[in-house]
Order: structure tokens, then sequence, then C-alpha cells
């Protein structure tokens, strides 16, 4: 019985491993078909992924041919960018699409979101068949250049900005840098908009001189000062874990390099041309403001464009006494140079019915022989229009300028040198003990330039991108626009130091009235922008 019993457990157990090994077979063939599945999918996302990139491709390079048109040309493309390609095994076709004129509007999106800006918008599709499998891709964007005008930045330099104040100083709006960006206070510097360089960002100096200990705050999104300071250091560009810092600290308005912030750059004929060619001559030079003005005065000459032509208008103009010259008038110290001043009487020059139709007055004295030629602006408290004075030569105002039923107004120089009212030029090449300086007030956007820092040399920092000439100690200079440096100065070019002057009390503000595009300075120049506005996918699947 016992053996028959064993038997029959033997085959029972045979049946057991049989069933056991069809399962077993069953999902291993299961299993195989499941690898296949995965490959064959692994194979169609590798394709779509493909065509995907291309289409991405196709956007690009139509979104490109808008951008370089525009930098060679200055003006949109008459035909709009389209056709086809062969990238990466695929087939790709794009097009372009114009979506009507130019508008005035805020930007809202990047760090120049609230800005107002002339913006043109475009928008592109692009499909992309892949020649392995069929997969198609389609895919669109919106994309937009805008003209921002520059005097809606309380600060922008071309070059390297360097901010180092004595005193407490607050910047109510916006800061940005084409270079490199270098922060620093003896007591306290506060920011209170957006902070960008296209440079890095730094605590401390560029060149010589040490470096103060005060603090540095830069508001964040949430409306709160938020310091550099780092333990017993300071969170610049030099840290390992900037970016990341940064944008948690500030939540994205501290932004340069390492966060894609690119330069901001004037629409020159010329690409990569030198800003300074709007102070200079028309001749060769389609960006020279003199082509925009409706009164010049080029060497001595005075022409207004009255009924479509040029008028020579000198000698009465002289006459009257809106304009006069005088060699040697003055001493500037900076420079080491006895100026030959023409002075220009803006009073008179509405008195007369002088002023540029256009409110663009442009100025220009080529001499030879040593000669400091420039251009003196008196009796200009009072504007009776908008008003942008352009000029090759440096520039001074003497006395208030605009500060009596403010007009948009803007001065544009190799350099800018504020006189206050008690100037007196007899005392101009004595001991800055001799030239004190009274209260002064100038509403303008400034344009300008300085002379960058060496390793010998301080440029002086934003804190003297003005320059002084006075004993200045506990006076104040009361200003309000919005303060550019374009260029390196080519004329005055002068290094600063503190011998000359003694500093202002500086009543500094950005101008918000600049904010509003009906409050600018006639012919404000503007920085052109191409950015990303939307993005979709519309379109997935397959074609025979």
């Amino acid at each position: 019985m016992k053996s028959e019993y064993l038997r029959s457990e033997n085959g029972f157990a045979a049946l057991i491993a049989l069933i056991m090994v069809g399962m077993l077979t069953l999902i291993g063939l299961a299993a195989l078909s499941t690898s296949e599945d995965e490959v064959q999918i692994a194979g169609n996302e590798l394709q779509e992924m493909r065509a995907f990139y291309a289409a991405e491709a196709g956007l690009e390079r139509a979104a490109t041919a808008v951008q370089v048109q525009y930098e060679i040309t200055g003006v949109p493309p008459t035909v709009m960018p389209q056709g086809t390609d062969s990238l990466n095994n695929c087939l790709v076709t794009y097009s372009t699409v114009d979506n009507g004129p130019a508008v005035q509007k805020p930007l809202s999106i990047g760090p120049l979101a609230g800005l107002h800006a002339l913006v043109k918008s475009f928008s592109i599709t692009s499909l992309a068949t892949n020649s392995i499998d069929r997969a198609k891709v389609q895919i669109s964007q919106t994309f937009e250049t805008a003209l921002v005008p520059i005097f809606q930045f309380a600060v922008f330099y071309n070059n390297d900005l360097e901010i180092a104040p004595g005193p407490d100083m607050t910047l109510i709006g916006r800061v940005h840098t084409n270079g490199n960006m270098y922060l620093q206070a003896n007591l306290i510097l506060k920011m209170a908009s957006y902070v960008t360089a296209a440079g890095s960002i730094f605590h401390g100096r560029k060149g010589p001189g040490g470096v103060g200990t005060g603090d540095v705050q830069i508001k964040d999104a949430y409306g709160n000062y938020v310091s550099m300071q780092e333990g017993s250091g300071w969170l610049d560009a030099t840290d390992a874990h900037w970016y990341d810092s940064s944008v948690a600290r500030w939540q994205g308005r501290v932004q340069d390099a390492a966060h894609g912030q690119p330069a901001l750059n004037l629409p020159l004929t010329t690409a990569g041309g030198d800003p300074h060619d709007i102070v200079e001559r028309a001749a060769g030079n389609p960006d020279s403001y003199e082509n925009k003005a409706t009164l010049k005065i080029i060497d001595g000459q005075a022409f207004k464009y009255t009924g479509g032509v040029w008028v020579d208008v000198t000698a009465d103009m002289t006459a009257k006494g809106i304009i006069t010259y005088a060699a040697d008038q003055f001493y500037d110290g900076r420079e080491g140079e006895w100026v030959d001043v023409v002075e220009f009487d803006i009073e008179k020059m509405y008195d007369e019915n002088y002023e540029p139709s256009n409110g663009i007055l442009y100025v220009s004295e080529q001499v030879s022989g040593g000669d400091f030629p420039a251009l003196r602006l008196n009796n200009a408290s009072t504007l009776d229009d908008p008003l942008t004075i352009v000029c090759e030569n440096p520039v001074y105002t003497n006395g208030n300028f605009n500060s009596v039923n403010k007009k948009p107004a803007a001065i544009m120089g190799d350099a800018v040198t504020f006189l206050s009212g008690s100037w007196n030029d007899t005392l101009s090449s004595g001991s800055k003990n001799n030239r004190i300086a009274v209260n002064t007030t100038v509403n303008a956007s400034i344009i300008t330039g300085n002379v960058e820092t060496t390793t010998s040399d301080y440029s002086g920092g934003f804190e003297n991108l003005p320059r002084f000439l006075e004993k200045w100690t506990n006076i104040q200079f009361n200003w309000s626009g919005s303060m550019i440096n374009l260029w390196t100065s080519i004329q005055a070019n002068g290094t600063w130091n503190g011998t000359y002057y003694s500093p202002p009390i500086r009543n500094w503000q950005y101008d918000t009235d600049l904010d509003d595009p009906n409050n600018l300075p006639p012919e404000t120049p503007v920085i052109r922008i191409f950015q990303r506005t939307g993005w979709q996918q519309q379109f997935v699947g397959y074609t025979n």
C-alpha cells in the first residue's frame, strides 16, 4: 500500500512541475512581448524626440532670420522667413506670420517686465516629419522685438558699473550694465528694483582703494530689502552657489551672466558699433543725432530747419545773444584745460523763437591746436517745451536746469559737468576753496561718458558720473532723471580725483514720470530686445 501511495504522489508532483513550466513559459513569452513593446515604444519616443528637436530648430531658424534682418537694416523683413530643410533625418517646414503693426505696451515677461516698449510680434510655426518612422511634431511660438526707451532705467552703463557711495544712497529704479557690476558702500547702499549685468555682479572694488564695510541691500520680489552679506563675507558671482542662492534670496530680481542676462544694446546701423556715434557728426554716420536735429551749431555756424530747408541763422542768433563764443573762458581742473566755450542762452532761444521745432538741438565744434571746445548752457531754469540737447563735445550746465515747471529734457555729451549758480569763471583756476557751490537743481536725463577704472586710477564710480568742479561740502545737488553712461569719454578724458572739487549732498532720484512714454524727452534713444513670449506643442503623431 505504501509504495502505491508514493507512486501516486510522484504522478501528482510531475503534473505540478508541468504546470509550473507552462506558467513560466507563458510569463517568459509575455516578458518577451513586453520587452519588444518597450523597445518599440522607446524607438518611437526616440524618433519623436528627433522630430521635436528638428521642429525647434525650425523655430530658431525663423526667429534668427527676423533678428538678423533687424540688426542689418533696423526694420522687420518685408518677406517673412519660411522654408524647408533636412535636419537630423527629418524634413522641417517652417513659416512666419507678421502679427501687425508695432504697438506701445508694457512688457509682460523677463527682467524688463513692466517697462513700456514699442513691440512688434511674429508667430512662427514649424512642422518636422521623421523620415525613419514618419513621426510628426508641430510646434509654434510667438516672438517679439521690442524697442525700450533707455531712460526707463535709473542707471544704465555700457561698460563696467561701480557704485561706492560714502553717504547713504538709495536707487529707486532699475540698474543695468553691459559689463561687470561692483557694489559697495561706506554706510548703506539700497537698490529698490531689478539689478542686472551682462557680466558678473561682485561686492567690492574693481580697481585701487579700500572696500567699504557698509551694507548693500537689494529689494526682493516681496518688497523687502535683503543684504548681500553672507556670514562674514558677501554673496556674489565668485561663490559656487551664486546662482541658486541669488535666486532664492531675490527671486530673480538680481541677474547676471550666470542667469542668462544678455547685453542690452542700442540698435545702431553698424552692428557692434560705438554708441558714441549718436553724438558725433552726421557725415558718414547715419546714427548721428545731427540727422534728427532741427536746430544745429556746427563749427560756429548756426542753422535752423525751416520750411523743409536749412537756413543759416548765425548772424541773428549771435546778435541777439543766444550764441556767444569765448576762447579760454574758464579752467577745468579735472581736465587741466582752459575751455573754449560755445555759450548758449536757453531763455533767449525761447524768447526769440529759435527753439527747435522737434525739440532737438545739436552742437559740434571741431578745432585743432590743443584747444578744448565745449558747450555751456545758461539761463536754463525754465524750458518752454520738451528739449533734448546733443553735443559731440563736453557739456557744462550753469546753475539750475529745468527746475521750474519741469519739462521732459535730456542732455547728451562726451561728458557732462554741473556748475552751480555761484560759479565764477575768474576763480576757476584757483583753489577749490574759492569756488563754493550753492544748492542747485537739475531735472534732466543724462547720457554721458566716463574714464574707466585702471589698476592705478578709479573711475569715480556712478556717484561721480556727473562731474563737478566746485566745493560742494554740505551743499545739495538735487537731480531727477535717468543717468546713462554709454561710452568712454573721448575728449574729456582727464582722470577722476578729489583735489579739484568736494562732493555735494547727492539728493538724487530716478524720475518716475519717465515710466509714462508721454513724458520721455524728444527722440529718447531705445534699446532693442528679442524674446520668445509664447510656445505651444500643437501636434504629435504619425503619417503614412
